[in-house]
């Protein structure tokens, strides 16, 4: 197990990419460490664990809070035994530097032998999530309204709408030109070059939805990560419009699904993606530790 260096996240990226197909789980996906990189490379390679046999990737994990880590494992390694055990070991070590003691939170999807690993070790199923997925081998339906692809030099609204969509306050001036500098960040990570940043607007011009969407690659799934409605603009079926608009960039960028997950309990989500043409996938729970 090790911490990769920034120069090591190209590789990284383009490891994950050949581990997401369809039909295959929704794991931690490079649109994920695209999401992170907002925090810049150097950071982001610091959250980074990985797990190799000599030159050979098995896992990646993503350290997203001393208490919360998001895997992805090589697809051939799913069922690997030894290598769930190594890596239960190193989540009850905290001298390991993979997570801090305590409670904790481990996203594992499709993971089978690190899940019955953590069962044996006492990590118990936390909360579930309902993993949803749009088919792309047809063109999306068109938006009525306009949506804008947005410059990471251009993000103030949309940085504005994101804010008001997850935290429903105003946002004051020093988060806005933190959380601005960060898609300039992001722009020095390997990450950004696979997204795009989108915005829907109203009929008065007004940036009511945003969205950023993660491609895999051609013919791979791709991942949309995040996605809001303002809150003044709820209710009128803004984040259907933006989801689809979302699909569609996807599928412009080669992308043969687009996915998203949410909260189980999250019942206007799961319903707006419903509503975009996504089918909901059986739940998927994470896994606690409580101390």
């Amino acid at each position: 197990m090790g911490t990769p260096a920034v120069v090591e996240l190209e590789h990284l990226r383009l490891v994950l990419q050949r581990w997401q197909y369809d039909g295959g789980p929704l794991q931690l996906h490079p649109g994920d460490l695209g999401w992170y990189s907002l925090r810049g490379p150097a950071a982001t390679a610091a959250a980074i664990r990985v797990w190799a046999d000599g030159d050979s990737i098995l896992a990646i994990a993503l350290r997203d809070g001393p208490d919360l880590m998001r895997f992805a494992m090589d697809p051939v390694s799913q069922r690997d035994a030894a290598l769930a055990r190594c890596i239960v070991a190193d989540l009850g070590d905290p001298a390991a530097g993979v997570i801090d003691a305590g409670n904790a939170t481990i996203e594992a999807r499709g993971a089978q032998a690190l899940c019955e690993q953590l069962a044996k070790a006492g990590w118990v199923p936390d909360e579930p999530w309902i993993p949803l997925h749009r088919d792309l081998a047809a063109p999306v339906e068109p938006s009525r309204l306009r949506v804008d692809t947005v410059d990471p030099d251009r993000t103030d609204e949309w940085v504005s709408v994101h804010w008001s969509a997850f935290r429903g306050t105003p946002m004051p001036d020093d988060r806005q030109r933190a959380f601005v500098a960060g898609w300039r960040a992001a722009t020095e990570s390997p990450f950004l070059a696979s997204a795009r940043i989108l915005s829907v607007h109203d009929d008065d011009g007004h940036a009511v939805a945003v969205a950023a969407v993660w491609s895999a690659g051609v013919g791979r799934p791709g991942l949309i990560e995040p996605m809001g409605v303002h809150e003044e603009h709820r209710g009128r079926g803004y984040g259907t419009i933006m989801t689809r608009a979302a699909a569609a960039a996807l599928r412009e960028m080669g992308s043969s699904s687009a996915t998203v997950c949410a909260e189980s309990s999250n019942r206007g989500a799961v319903a707006t993606y419903q509503a975009a043409g996504f089918s909901a996938h059986p739940e998927v729970a994470d896994w606690r530790r409580t101390v």
